[in-house]
């Protein structure tokens, strides 16, 4: 039997930072996803945030998925600087520029019961001639325990607007919560920033950010974290 895959959210943030923040942001999520690839796990893009300024990321949320992830994300996790001249304030004197990548501990979702919703049935409008508003087969369906809402017009069937309604409450409340978990972090983020700024886990620098990232950093440690993952993978073949 075979080892289940882990599945890891991951936040990189600028923490509301300035606009140079946020294209650190998108720098840094190219070259992660990069090497998420190159080490064969998959991944998702949950939720991208822009900056003000074209090219930049305020946040992104990643998901993924893989086996013995950990050695990979432990050369990540933390704070990460870019040492390098604004690009859009061009005699601005800082040189230094954090952003943070988290991991999100993942809260499961309790399943949406039937008996925490309420449905209203309510005369549908729109395309469909009279036969459709003569009928009350919409739906607002509210979600109490969060008081989301939805309304639901689908189909000319109350009970199909019903079953519909009720997905995409849970879609509703699944994303709410990631908002919420994305702005509880970003806020973590801003009120940590003056501790984490002296001991970041990687060091980026130049306007050519993905080439000098991979001669200062990561690319002799590849072979490594592979060798590491293999001896791991055959360490836990041996005591099964």
């Amino acid at each position: 039997m075979g080892t289940p895959l882990e599945h890891k959210i991951i936040q990189i943030t600028s923490g509301r930072g300035p606009a140079e923040c946020c294209w650190v942001v998108a720098q840094v999520l190219k070259i992660f996803l990069q090497e998420t690839r190159e080490l064969g796990y998959e991944y998702s893009i949950l939720h991208r945030e822009k900056g003000i300024e074209n090219g930049t990321l305020q946040s992104a949320t990643v998901r993924l998925k893989g086996n013995h992830m950990q050695h990979f994300l432990d050369q990540w996790l933390g704070s990460i600087e870019w040492k390098g001249t604004s690009k859009f304030r061009k005699h601005h004197k800082r040189k230094n520029w954090f952003i943070g990548m988290y991991e999100v501990k993942q809260v499961k979702v309790p399943e949406l019961l039937e008996k925490d919703i309420s449905f209203k049935a309510m005369r549908s409008s729109g395309p469909g001639g009279q036969n459709v508003n003569k009928v009350n087969s919409a739906v607002r369906a509210t979600y109490h325990p969060t008081g989301d809402q939805v309304v639901v017009m689908d189909s000319r069937s109350q009970h199909q607007n019903r079953k519909i309604a009720i997905q995409r409450l849970k879609e509703k409340v699944q994303q709410n919560q990631l908002i919420a978990m994305q702005d509880f972090i970003c806020n973590q983020w801003e009120n940590h920033l003056n501790v984490q700024r002296g001991n970041p886990i990687r060091v980026f620098k130049g306007a050519d950010f993905k080439k000098q990232f991979k001669k200062l950093s990561y690319a002799s440690n590849r072979q490594q974290l592979k060798s590491n993952l293999r001896n791991e993978v055959n360490t836990l073949g041996e005591s099964s």
